[in-house]
């Protein structure tokens, strides 16, 4: 379970998340969808222990982000637009190096089972930094389970992908996250909602709407995205995807 209250983060004078509370079940994969600069990163980086709250409790499986981020990270795995991946190793390299951090044994077996996961058996031995960019985020999201953790984070993971790169990584993120605790953020609302159990709307650092996955349709999603936005670039945010098949 992830449980946040009151969470506040400032850079100097801006505060850019202002009293979130949220929590997500066990098992419950959340959606966060918002404009651009309404928190959405700040908040998966204070989840992922990469950023410290200004002010606000998180616990992750009962531990709070006061403890020892080692310990709390065994927990969480990250998978962001940017794929924290080494480019001058071999795809299986990296995964053994991220596996070796996290103790995991047998370690090769964890390899083999997560390169045929992702479908990169056959590059195993390619360096990581010549791959596509949609087979760069295959490899990172192997590279975030590699530990087996409970919590999966997931900001912007379709960032830059072609269509037919965007529907594989769709199909891998639908079995990798099976029984685990996920938060995901996107700028697309109609991908955040098929995945999702639940989806809430972030706008000027505030949880401004949140919805069951059953309870609404893309179209009563986007009027309700646009109404929570407003004067935060929603409408446009809105027009702007449906006009690509890609997120950005």
């Amino acid at each position: 379970m992830i449980r946040i209250e009151g969470l506040v983060k400032s850079f100097g004078y801006t505060a850019v998340l202002q009293g979130i509370d949220l929590q997500v079940r066990d098992g419950e994969i959340v959606t966060v969808v918002g404009p651009n600069g309404a928190g959405k990163t700040t908040l998966l980086r204070i989840l992922a222990t990469l950023l410290k709250p200004t002010a606000g409790r998180v616990s992750i499986n009962g531990l709070p982000l006061t403890s020892s981020d080692s310990e709390v990270r065994r927990h969480i795995g990250f998978v962001s637009h940017h794929p924290l991946i080494y480019g001058n190793l071999t795809v299986e390299e990296n995964l053994r190096f991220y596996g070796q951090l996290y103790d995991v044994c047998p370690l090769q077996d964890r390899v083999d089972m997560l390169l045929e996961l992702v479908a990169l058996d056959g590059r195993r031995h390619s360096l990581a930094g010549t791959l596509s960019r949609g087979m760069q985020q295959r490899l990172s999201v192997a590279r975030s389970i590699i530990h087996d953790p409970a919590v999966l984070l997931l900001d912007e993971p379709h960032t830059g992908l072609d269509q037919h790169a965007t529907i594989m990584l769709q199909e891998l993120l639908r079995s990798s996250t099976q029984s685990r605790t996920v938060v995901m953020t996107t700028h697309n609302l109609e991908q955040g909602l098929q995945l999702c159990d639940r989806l809430v709307v972030l706008a000027h650092g505030r949880l401004v709407f949140e919805t069951e996955k059953a309870s609404l349709t893309v179209a009563e999603l986007q009027q309700a995205y646009w109404q929570h936005t407003a004067g935060e670039g929603g409408q446009g945010a809105i027009a702007q995807e449906s006009a690509r098949p890609e997120v950005s």
